[in-house]
């Protein structure tokens, strides 16, 4: 069963398994909806999608349209000015075919004059904050990519009170010396005020470079159920942290059925062991 735990300060109590709606950007109706059925059946009740993953939120719509109580929410803009970002909200409602979101995300908010003009006056974050007052979410989150993301995360988390944050999380990424550091501080002030940790690319095992693109993910994923196995136990093994799902529908059962038996953290030497035997490499530098 997957373990569950109160998403920050919102008090839903969310499994620690989120499923990723990107899955669902380029898939038919009948995919999205074998793939809602599982999501359903592994009892997993929340679910985050964003404007610009294709159809995602299109096809979530008819499965929303019976289940929509039972999961919290969550949706993203990457718009950065307020009216359009305002507007992009909406659209998101209306293609989910909802009357609010549980949670407002600003999407992939690293660069430094996407930031300043998102958290300024005129900003994204004010139209988040509008559509808040307005019922239409309920909550506020920012998510990002990248080596940087950590540390922008707590720069924004000073310029804002945030309710989640959204960033990758692997053991290839952690050893990075600069950018485990600023996870960490990060990690330190979420405990503090509160805030959800949700983790990212927990599963993959390189930029695909050269190689021909064979899954829907932008980045290699790991294929095997051992080496799944390990990578989603090793974030589960975190107190605290959620880990969002892989960005396809063929690789999602492994992922789901190795956070359904998940009973500890793997030790460093069975994660070097699979670094070592996949050739794993950093999806950021």
């Amino acid at each position: 069963m997957i373990p569950t735990q109160v998403f920050g300060r919102t008090g839903h109590l969310s499994t620690r398994v989120i499923f990723g709606a990107a899955a669902l950007s380029r898939v038919s109706q009948a995919e999205a909806d074998r793939t809602m059925e599982l999501v359903s059946e592994h009892g997993v009740n929340h679910i985050d999608v964003a404007a610009s993953y294709g159809e995602a939120e299109v096809r979530l719509a008819p499965w929303l349209g019976q289940h929509r109580k039972d999961v919290f929410l969550a949706t993203k803009t990457g718009e950065r000015s307020y009216p359009a970002a305002y507007d992009e909200i909406r659209r998101s409602l209306e293609r989910l075919r909802v009357d609010r979101v549980d949670l407002i995300q600003l999407h992939n908010l690293v660069d430094l004059e996407e930031w300043e003009t998102a958290l300024g006056p005129g900003g994204a974050l004010e139209a988040c904050v509008e559509a808040r007052d307005e019922g239409l979410v309920r909550f506020i989150g920012v998510t990002g990519h990248g080596v940087e993301v950590a540390a922008r995360h707590k720069a924004s988390l000073e310029r804002f009170d945030f309710d989640s944050v959204l960033l990758p999380y692997s053991y290839v990424m952690m050893q990075n010396a600069q950018y485990a550091a600023d996870f960490e501080a990060l990690a330190s002030l979420c405990r503090e005020r509160n805030v959800a940790m949700q983790t990212i690319k927990a599963v993959t095992r390189a930029p695909w470079g050269e190689r021909a693109q064979t899954r829907a993910t932008w980045y290699e994923p790991l294929e095997e159920q051992a080496d799944l196995d390990t990578t989603v136990h090793w974030v589960l093994g975190r107190d605290g942290f959620f880990l969002n799902t892989v960005g396809d529908i063929y690789l999602l059962p492994k992922v789901l059925d190795a956070a359904d038996r998940f009973v500890m953290r793997p030790a460093d030497e069975q994660m070097q062991a699979v670094v070592a035997k996949r050739g794993m490499s950093p999806l950021f530098t």
